[in-house]
């Protein structure tokens, strides 16, 4: 009897098992923009790793070449078509969040923790409308890799410290000494990148520490007299200044100089330390931003994650989106680009970006307010299209003036034509 019975319980187990639906896998799909190189490898290792993982969802990664990346964005946008997760470069999230690309994601109980661990200049790239729309796994920050051999020589001071910072004058002092000492053009600005966001990301910190700004941010309805003001003439008079001086090669074609000894300062930001390392070895020394004017500003913020609007399942996002905030997902992919952590507690792990890594000065400007995020609007791409253009030209030779107020026209154009970016 036992038998038979045990033989009945079994064949309704598998009945029942055949008539029960097997659950389906949430696929959430996400893009990145990376080709070939460590950073996609570490993308590919973070998705293999959530998938290990997680029962109920997929997650589909899909590696998109930068070059082409956001004009497959926008024409997925248009089709209503963007996957669940995508990265975008840091301040297109005031666009993408105002034309509703992307929703806010601070509703998400995966995400409150990875919110209150988020470095201070990744809460405020990510944030607008008083909504946070976007989590960077890294940040970024400007600096100048020296040569300590050829700093010496010349007998220039090398600042240790964001409160050692050069001013100005001993900023233009130290590129005439090394003029003098035979460096052929001191000063290596990275103008090899091109006419692009490397100009305004780049470029701006200087015009933002002379006292201007790319545009008024208490309201951001207008450029007119921040931009194109006293103080941004200044700035950017001073820097075609160097130019004309012969400290600084515009025409630079690759990053050479300063590996090369052409050059003994590199105006760049973290992206060049394992290059830079490998060349020059203990001569590599980092400086902090100069205070140009009455204070230094660097850069800040980079590519970060969103969850799309067209995302069917923005649940299963967040929890994906939670996964790559995990201190081991920080680690991994900036110890696969350098970048700097993320979030404290990821920070707090880092060896290179720790108080004795060759990286912590980033920290230190992070950390005592140096760092600015770029102009916090929907019109920041027409803001740094028309800054990078009146950058371009200005290095070329072109009057200051006429060029800044070209850009302001052109960006409070934008801005009215879009009838001030009213929050909707």
């Amino acid at each position: 009897m036992k038998q038979k019975y045990s033989g009945f319980m079994a064949a309704l187990t598998a009945t029942l098992a055949t008539a029960m639906p097997v659950q389906a896998q949430t696929m959430v799909t996400m893009w990145v923009h990376a080709g070939p190189g460590p950073e996609a490898v570490a993308y590919s290792a973070a998705t293999d790793a959530f998938n290990a993982q997680n029962k109920d969802i997929k997650l589909d990664l899909v590696k998109l070449p930068e070059g082409s990346y956001s004009n497959q964005v926008s024409a997925a946008a248009l089709a209503r078509k963007l996957p669940c997760l995508l990265d975008f470069d840091g301040p297109n999230v005031y666009n993408y969040a105002w034309t509703k690309k992307i929703i806010p994601l601070d509703t998400f109980p995966e995400l409150v923790a990875v919110k209150a661990d988020l470095l201070p200049s990744l809460l405020r790239q990510g944030t607008y409308g008083g909504k946070l729309y976007s989590l960077g796994q890294f940040d970024s920050g400007l600096g100048i890799w020296g040569n300590k051999k050829l700093l010496e020589k010349a007998g220039v001071r090398i600042p240790g410290s964001v409160l050692e910072a050069w001013t100005l004058a001993e900023f233009e002092d130290a590129l005439k000494k090394l003029k003098s000492s035979g460096v052929a053009a001191p000063l290596d600005m990275k103008f090899n990148y091109g006419v692009g966001e490397w100009f305004t990301y780049g470029f701006s910190p200087i015009v933002q520490s002379f006292g201007a700004d790319l545009i008024d941010r208490k309201t951001f309805k207008s450029s007119k007299g921040v931009i194109n003001g006293d103080a941004a003439v200044k700035a950017l008079t001073t820097l075609q200044g160097w130019v004309k001086a012969g400290y600084v090669n515009p025409a630079t074609k690759d990053d050479g100089d300063f590996i090369k000894g052409k050059a003994a300062l590199s105006y760049v930001g973290h992206w060049t330390f394992k290059d830079y390392k490998k060349a020059l070895g203990d001569d590599l020394v980092l400086i902090p931003m100069p205070a140009f004017g009455a204070k230094p500003v660097t850069g800040a913020g980079s590519w970060n994650f969103g969850i799309s609007a067209d995302c069917k399942d923005p649940k299963a996002a967040a929890k994906v989106l939670a996964h790559l905030m995990s201190t081991p997902e920080i680690l991994r992919v900036t110890e696969a680009n350098g970048a700097m952590p993320g979030t404290n507690s990821a920070l707090a792990q880092s060896r290179d970006y720790g108080v004795k890594g060759g990286l912590n000065i980033y920290v230190q400007q992070v950390r005592q307010g140096v760092a600015l995020v770029r102009p916090e609007t929907p019109a920041y791409p027409a803001i740094s299209t028309a800054f990078a253009e009146a950058l371009n030209n200005i290095v070329a030779g072109a009057d200051v003036q006429k060029e800044l107020d070209r850009a302001s026209k052109k960006i409070d154009q934008n801005i009215e034509d879009n009838k001030g970016y009213p929050i909707k």
